[in-house]
């Protein structure tokens, strides 16, 4: 899947260069590189700049008539030239974003076998078990040092969609060379396709992925093992990111393997992360602390739990007690309110689950109790239920709380508690939203409000890149604290600004700025080796990669 470089020398010849996407320039290969790589004829005669094609790409992409258009165009240059793809990317981030990402992503898992062309990161399936290791050995890169794993079972709101999940780490990939600049010859997303309970798709004559339905229990257990035993083995010094595991699976395989090797979970650690960076931006804005607030979560899964777990240690940082600080949870999940009483919780769960209160007949109280009898100030939506924030459960809080924290956070943008137009128009425009999908600004008492996304892309790619400098050993919650205290500190909303986040085209700089935060906290915690200043430059540097078409010569 690499490219062949020895000081810019390539082995490859004619067909060969042309059908790699790292060597790939089209038409922008010069004159003289075309006869020492065999391209005469391959290619048409005119000569392009990357600057050239970037701008026809643009207009080439922008000009599909939906968003599902517009990722299959963008992921096709993707395939076809890198770094064009990136160079596209990172001029046009905050416009292509949406496309590469959620929303856009979301609908391309869902067609992902329909608009499937060419062969692009690893697939596992339950046939290749007792055989993982040797497939790895295939593969020819030994340079290896990111991969981001699915298991396709919860793909954003949107279910089980089995190996169609594959979108979601070719598109996670994208952004940490697009947002942090990692090089993506350093990186490889895999899907362990093991089967998939959504019969629509084994039933769907288009499906690329196993029929079988999936692996449970010991069996799965031992695929998973056998996974990361052979990821070891294949590349030891890699960076683990689990991507899009269901809830039931998410939080154990982080909390067996994050010791083992350096990994973390996205949908927990990233999402809390980025929303903890977000409310501390909010209340910081507002004068106040967390001491001060009652916090709701629509959504007890693992991203409403990874929230709320470093919003704890958030609080216990403020100098709260642990017993105080959980007062302030109210957690509500599909059977109400989180009782301690309830049977089934996750470790998770049950450290959150209200000592005051018992379940009914198996049922806690609905979040519109929550808020009209316990009054939060905050309210989090990870609950994948579209129009789950009700006009009376935004107003009560309004009654209360002049500014309410507000964060419809499940994707895709068909799965929002609330959209921001609705929630400011409840509130007169006085509380602070910010969602996990990109919402356009809203006009509102002749004012015009941007919505902040608290898209994990400020967390990750940072969180990945300054891992990967100091070669961390393992992710500690410090870490993603210090992640998330970084991007905190870039808020314009601190320094006299309208929005709780910076804009993402500065996205680039904030990675830098997390990565630095992110190393420095593992030194803290002894997770890694000592680096100085320059040390850590320099291997910031060393995994960094731009989109510049370089000089090839004939090796």
């Amino acid at each position: 899947m690499s490219a062949t470089f020895s000081s810019h020398s390539v082995t490859q010849r004619g067909m060969a260069v042309l059908n790699d996407p790292l060597l790939n320039k089209g038409t922008a290969f010069p004159w003289e590189e075309r006869t020492a790589l065999g391209l005469h004829g391959l290619l048409p005669p005119g000569i392009h700049t990357l600057e050239e094609q970037v701008e026809q790409a643009y207009a080439n992409i922008m000009s599909g008539t939906n968003i599902l258009d517009r990722h299959v165009r963008l992921r096709a240059i993707q395939d076809n030239n890198e770094t064009l793809f990136y160079a596209l990317l990172q001029k046009h981030l905050t416009e292509l974003m949406p496309v590469v990402y959620t929303p856009g992503v979301g609908q391309a898992c869902q067609e992902f076998s329909k608009i499937w062309q060419k062969p692009r990161g690893i697939f596992l399936s339950e046939a290749d078990k007792g055989h993982i290791a040797d497939r790895l050995a295939a593969i020819p890169n030994d340079n290896i040092r990111l991969v981001i794993v699915t298991d396709g079972e919860r793909i954003l709101g949107l279910g089980d969609l089995g190996a169609n999940g594959m979108g979601i780490p070719i598109g996670k990939i994208a952004l940490y060379t697009a947002c942090a600049g990692i090089n993506p010859a350093l990186m490889m997303p895999i899907t362990l396709d093991v089967g998939t309970d959504n019969v629509t798709l084994r039933n769907d004559p288009t499906y690329i992925g196993s029929r079988s339905p999936r692996l449970r229990g010991q069996d799965y257990a031992d695929f998973i093992e056998e996974f990361v035993t052979a990821l070891q083995a294949r590349w030891p010094d890699c960076l683990l990111h689990w991507e899009d595991f269901a809830g039931r699976n998410a939080a154990p395989l982080l909390q067996r393997y994050r010791d083992r090797l350096p990994s973390f979970n996205d949908d927990i650690q990233g999402t809390a992360g980025i929303a903890t960076a977000a409310i501390l931006s909010g209340l910081k804005a507002k004068g106040e602390t967390l001491e001060q607030q009652c916090i709701a979560f629509a959504g007890g899964g693992a991203a409403g739990i990874g929230i709320a777990g470093l919003l704890l240690a958030a609080m216990k940082a403020e100098g709260l007690s642990q017993e105080d600080a959980l007062k302030r949870f109210y957690i509500v999940d599909r059977n109400g309110l989180l009782t301690h009483d309830m049977e089934g919780l996750s470790e998770g769960q049950a450290l959150f689950a209200r000592q005051d209160e018992t379940a009914q007949n198996g049922q806690g109280r609905t979040l519109a109790d929550v808020i009209n009898q316990n009054h939060p100030t905050i309210l989090i939506g990870v609950s994948g239920q579209a129009g789950l924030f009700k006009e009376s459960m935004i107003r009560e809080m309004a009654t209360y709380c002049p500014q309410p924290l507000i964060f419809p956070l499940s994707n895709p943008t068909s799965h929002v508690e609330a959209t921001p137009m609705d929630i400011l128009t409840w509130t007169a425009g006085r509380a602070i939203v910010s969602t996990g999908s990109p919402f356009s600004p809203v006009e509102i008492n002749d004012r015009s409000i941007v919505i902040d996304q608290t898209n994990n892309s400020y967390i990750f790619p940072g969180l990945g890149l300054g891992a990967l400098a100091c070669k961390a050993k393992s992710i500690s919650e410090g870490m993603v604290m210090a992640a998330a205290q970084a991007v905190a500190a870039l808020s314009p909303m601190q320094s006299g600004g309208k929005n709780l986040l910076p804009p993402i085209e500065n996205i680039h700089d904030v990675a830098l700025r997390v990565a630095g935060a992110v190393a420095r906290q593992a030194q803290q915690e002894q997770l890694c080796l000592p680096l100085d200043d320059n040390a850590l430059r320099e291997a910031l540097a060393a995994l960094s990669w731009r989109p510049r078409y370089q000089p090839y010569q004939a090796a």
